[in-house]
């Protein structure tokens, strides 16, 4: 068995945060030397059921194995989603990004074009098209369509902006497209709230403590309730802004993270 093609793969579960409950599952099935092999992992975020399916493939030219894409499924108290999900290198949508992605929020990334240039977008799934094996397309909003989060979060009345460090963890957090709880200060008195990034309409996507959505005024900070189901309307002139700029192609391979280092090629 190839020690060091292990550690590869075991980091890899561990960065795309599925952690080490498969390692001693993923060790058997390399010694047993099968062709291709997969694991199954459940798990659970905010009460949502998600299983995961993760599928690996030995090289034919050597006997290293490679995590090369694993399958996604949430299931929620109103709806089901899946999609598989493809990696470049043991890079790409993290199991908690893809959970975020399934609930239909939107998540920041670094990707490649075919032509191997890095370029940042935000991504998120488009329920209403699939491609021929089932998989949801994905809609991006590259860095030339105009959504600044940092902007967008300074045009609300949040406690936690008000600290760069609890700033920092804040914006991290949106960027990999949690439901982020934060303090809003209305007329000195302090409330919690939930948001979320929403770059399609170039806003937040703001909720009560009871996650019920509200919408604010973004230059006082009032709120009130949110009863449509489609957030926020666009005007005419936001629909041709998001037709220009948006990109419905499918997300390219991500690019590569700075922090750790790659010695093997997918064969």
């Amino acid at each position: 068995m190839n020690t060091q093609n292990l550690d590869y793969l075991k980091d890899n579960l561990k960065y795309l945060g599925f952690g080490e409950k498969l390692y001693p599952e993923l060790e058997k099935n390399i010694q047993q030397g099968s062709p291709e092999f997969s694991l199954k992992l459940q798990n659970e975020y905010s009460k949502d059921k998600m299983e995961a399916q993760l599928h690996f493939r030995r090289s034919e030219q050597s006997d290293m194995y490679f995590f090369n894409r694993y399958d996604a499924k949430i299931a929620t108290n109103s709806d089901a989603h899946s999609q598989t999900f493809y990696l470049n290198k043991g890079y790409g949508v993290t199991l908690k990004e893809a959970y975020n992605l399934l609930s239909g929020r939107s998540i920041n990334k670094d990707l490649t074009n075919k032509e191997g240039q890095l370029y940042n977008a935000w991504v998120q799934l488009d329920f209403k098209q699939s491609d021929e094996k089932g998989n949801f397309k994905m809609k991006q909003y590259h860095q030339n369509y105009g959504y600044d989060l940092e902007k967008v979060l300074n045009n609300h009345p949040i406690k936690e902006l008000t600290n760069e460090q609890d700033k920092t963890r804040l914006m991290e957090s949106l960027n990999k497209g949690n439901r982020q709880s934060v303090t809003f200060i209305d007329n000195g008195s302090e409330q919690k709230h939930y948001i979320e990034a929403n770059p399609q309409f170039k806003s937040l996507n703001v909720y009560d403590a009871g996650m019920k959505r509200v919408a604010l005024n973004q230059s006082k900070g009032e709120k009130h309730a949110d009863d449509s189901s489609a957030g926020v309307k666009q005007s005419s002139k936001q629909k041709s802004e998001n037709q220009s700029g948006a990109d419905d192609g499918p997300a390219e391979a991500p690019a590569k993270a700075k922090s750790r280092k790659r010695n093997q090629s997918i064969s």
